[in-house]
């Protein structure tokens, strides 16, 4: 029995370390045309600096809903997008203000407390 109540606490905690879905380009443009600050994080689930990001991710995108959008999009999966901003390394992270125009950009693992400190530059709080 307790065998069965560590497998189920195990299952469950695999669950609920969920990641962002990655972003298609028509939610990208929803995004940036939405009037709210965005953060994109352009990665790729294999690369380990990046699986370190997705649950901070998951976190901010829950704690800013409605005030800013977070968005993952997987280099893999859109293939096209890396080219339309100028992706040279993964992850990148590029913050965009409620206009939609790219005010910052940062390449390689970044914290929570930074990604905050940039969201609150951009007015969101």
């Amino acid at each position: 029995m307790r065998f069965l109540a560590v497998l189920f606490l195990l299952l469950t905690a695999t669950v609920a370390r969920a990641e962002l879905p990655s972003a298609s380009d028509t939610v990208i443009n929803q995004v940036l045309a939405s009037g709210k600050p965005a953060v994109i994080d352009l990665g790729a689930r294999y690369c380990i600096p990046c699986k370190k990001m997705a649950p901070i991710l998951e976190s901010l995108a829950t704690e800013y809903r409605g005030k800013a959008s977070i968005l993952f999009i997987d280099v893999n999966e859109n293939q096209a997008a890396p080219k339309r901003f100028r992706v040279q390394m993964i992850p990148t992270q590029i913050f965009f203000d409620a206009q939609g125009k790219e005010v910052k950009r940062h390449m390689g693992f970044m914290d929570k407390t930074d990604i905050v400190k940039e969201l609150n530059a951009l007015g969101v709080r």
